[in-house]
């Protein structure tokens, strides 16, 4: 067994939003690379499918919201390490309704961390965080952002917001209670389990078309046009869902409690290019067709510093991009049949906004 496993030995952990894209691969790297491990997982089901999680006795699902009081008080001080990576999912969902993000990416947190401001047993709880909410808001050149980068009060999103009072919360938490929080900033993640049109629908496009690297990959497979806002000038950091999966369990075995860590490639990457290189990698004839820039997103370029991560954590991206995006690319060919059926969920909400639209 992995040293990074065997560390988890016997132990018993929960992961909140655990049905999510994320949290789903989390799950399943434990459960198959722990001998003696018992998961419970807590999820809504509102951006995740239930058969993101792996089937398994290692494994309990219970479904609901964290900030439910049945949820909550069912949990008790026996848990040795908690992952919270519930979110409302993501950008533009939580500006179509800034209330939901509220009540699923805000009070999700506070409700769980007051819940567990007096257990004894936890050694560590790891809260996933977003790169967005500190990074410079600009389309000039990219500077690596730190942990240290200043907070900036003028966020694109509810969802960047709720993200950093949820990193509010945490340091607050650990100074007055002493509630082991670690702060894992996430960057672009990507990778094999994200579903298009996974869970509820959330009243826009977005809710199938929610996420560039998913959403260009079906696109080029099913030859249809790709679009690019503003040229696809714009870069991200873009982090294998592997690679960050291993950074959350390395955090809850190294990472110092109070203190916050990129998670990220550290390699800053076009929407142009990487539109090219799923067009490549996929063999598509599809077309790239360009779109005005999103009113609402002023965070152009940027990737992350992940120099803090590898210092005291031993953390490194191990997959480079080319490399991720065949995987990805190939996970889709094999679950296309649950991909369009979870988009055909939501083809008569889009249909309905459509022509809405054309009134």
């Amino acid at each position: 067994m992995d040293q990074m496993y065997r560390k988890f030995e016997g132990s018993k952990v929960l992961v909140v939003g655990g049905a999510g894209f994320v949290g789903s691969n989390l799950v399943r790297l434990l459960s198959d690379n722990v001998d003696q491990i018992k998961i419970v997982v807590v999820d809504n089901l509102l951006s995740s499918e239930i058969t993101n999680i792996p089937v398994s006795k290692k494994v309990e699902f219970r479904e609901g919201s964290i900030t439910d009081f049945r949820i909550l008080a069912e949990l008790e001080d026996e848990f040795d390490y908690i992952f919270h990576l519930a979110t409302y999912h993501g950008n533009q969902s939580s500006i179509f309704d800034p209330i939901s993000d509220h009540e699923n990416n805000t009070l999700t947190t506070l409700k769980l961390f007051e819940r567990l401001k007096k257990f004894k047993n936890l050694k560590k709880l790891v809260y996933s965080s977003a790169g967005c909410s500190v990074a410079k808001k600009t389309f000039d050149q990219a500077v690596a952002t730190t942990e240290d980068s200043g907070i900036e009060l003028h966020q694109d999103s509810p969802y960047s917001i709720s993200k950093i009072i949820g990193e509010f919360y945490s340091v607050y938490y650990h100074k007055e209670w002493q509630l082991p929080v670690v702060r894992a900033r996430f960057q672009n993640v990507y990778g094999p389990g994200e579903v298009l049109g996974a869970g509820n629908w959330r009243g826009t496009y977005a809710t199938v078309w929610r996420n560039v690297m998913p959403t260009f990959i079906y696109k080029a497979l099913t030859d249809q046009e790709i679009p690019l806002e503003n040229e696809g000038i714009a870069t991200r950091d873009f982090i294998f869902v592997e690679d960050i999966c291993k950074g959350l369990l390395l955090c809850a075995q190294k990472g110092e409690p109070g203190e916050v860590y990129n998670l990220g490639s550290g390699v800053e990457t076009s929407i142009a290019k990487l539109a090219q290189m799923i067009i490549g990698l996929s063999g598509s004839n599809s077309n790239i067709r360009m779109l005005p820039k999103r009113k609402w997103d002023n965070s152009g370029k940027r990737f992350a510093s992940v120099e803090k991560s590898k210092k005291y954590l031993g953390f490194e991206a191990k997959i480079p991009v080319e490399e991720g995006l065949s995987r990805t690319i190939a996970w889709t060919k094999d679950n296309r049949e649950l991909i369009e059926a979870c988009i055909q969920k939501h083809t008569g909400h889009m249909e309905y906004i459509k022509r809405k639209e054309e009134v």
